[in-house]
């Protein structure tokens, strides 16, 4: 039997369809939970429609990257990936990858750049991975993965060149349409594109009429950046609150910037302002604690023209790892606005 980089090699030479991301869902039963799709009663009032929120926050991991992480890494050849594997990260894939890894005895490396958290970099060590912390962006680390790969003969994971992590990602856009039939537009957060890619894959096959829209923030968005540009570029990476949705696509990305740009019909960006908002109304009228990545699709609902996005929405919540001490001075911030916004809520449903 190949070696896990020849089959690997031979798995980039497919396109993800919609029958592996039934393979995935098998494949991934003991692993990933099925999340709930929550009815949101202020964001359906302020919409005037039905807006329910996928809360992948929920998983073992609080992020949704063990969907795709999982998928990927349980279809390899473990004989191949004995030395142990590796890989970049602003934080929820890494703790994905090592949660996978302990499962099959395997080692696990994960390098990030200076710009991911603390809190995350802290949640990564718990969990018995080395963590190696180099470079200014995640394309830095990316680099320091290659090295590390080359130099101890571990495994690469690549979270973004991979069609086992579209398709891992996309059994998240299955239970979406299966638990929300009517269901119009679906909101993703949008970084390397595997997510929004595997969502979008399964919706526009199983329901065409449904609107997929992404969302990420308005500073280094480099997925938006290389849809206007026609190509993937390289973007310069700033700090902001959506931190899980900074890094580039590769500039020989193969699969998510093409599946993005035919199948996603909108994309939208949100300022730092509009994630901190709301992440504090998810926290104070919904009781959730989500990161700033996960909160811009509420951020997009709540501060873009609520015209595109229809009447029975689904927002994909995607991580729940924020520092505590930042979520509750965000809180405290916009607690104000946040009450001013439920009034008017009130008020668009009395009248």
């Amino acid at each position: 039997m190949p070696g896990t980089r020849a089959a690997k090699t031979h798995r980039q030479g497919l396109k993800p369809r919609v029958v592996d991301v039934y393979h995935a869902r098998r494949r991934i039963e003991s692993l990933v939970r099925r999340t709930p799709l929550r009815v949101s009663a202020p964001m359906s009032r302020l919409a005037g429609g039905d807006v329910r929120l996928k809360l992948d926050s929920f998983q073992d991991t609080r992020a949704f990257k063990l969907r795709g992480t999982g998928n990927a890494v349980l279809s390899l050849d473990a004989s191949g990936a004995r030395s142990g594997l590796v890989t970049y990260s602003t934080g929820n894939h890494g703790r994905a990858m090592v949660h996978v890894a302990r499962r099959l005895g395997l080692p696990a490396v994960v390098c990030v750049s200076r710009r991911v958290p603390a809190a995350k970099v802290s949640a990564l060590r718990s969990s018995g991975c080395e963590v190696v912390i180099e470079g200014e962006s995640q394309d830095d680390a990316v680099a320091v993965a290659r090295r590390l790969e080359r130099e101890r003969g571990l495994f690469f994971v690549d979270p973004v060149n991979d069609p086992a992590f579209i398709c891992g990602h996309g059994t998240l856009g299955l239970e979406i349409v299966e638990d929300f039939p009517d269901v119009d537009t679906v909101v993703v957060p949008v970084s390397g594109g595997a997510l929004i890619a595997g969502i979008a894959l399964v919706v526009k096959h199983l329901c065409p009429r449904v609107r997929v829209v992404g969302v990420s923030m308005d500073r280094g968005a480099a997925m938006h950046a290389s849809l206007v540009a026609g190509r993937p570029v390289e973007v310069e990476e700033a700090d902001s609150l959506a931190d899980s949705l900074q890094g580039g696509i590769g500039l020989d990305n193969r699969y998510t910037f093409d599946m993005t740009r035919r199948l996603v019909d909108e994309f939208v960006l949100v300022d730092e302002t509009a994630i901190g908002r709301a992440i504090g109304f998810a926290f104070l009228r919904e009781r959730l604690v989500l990161e700033g990545a996960a909160a811009a699709p509420i951020a997009a609902l709540l501060y873009r023209d609520r015209g595109l996005f229809g009447k029975r929405v689904a927002l994909v919540a995607t991580g729940a790892m924020i520092d505590t001490g930042l979520l509750r001075n965000l809180v405290a911030r916009h607690a104000a606005h946040v009450d001013e916004l439920a009034q008017s809520s009130r008020g668009c449903h009395e009248s």
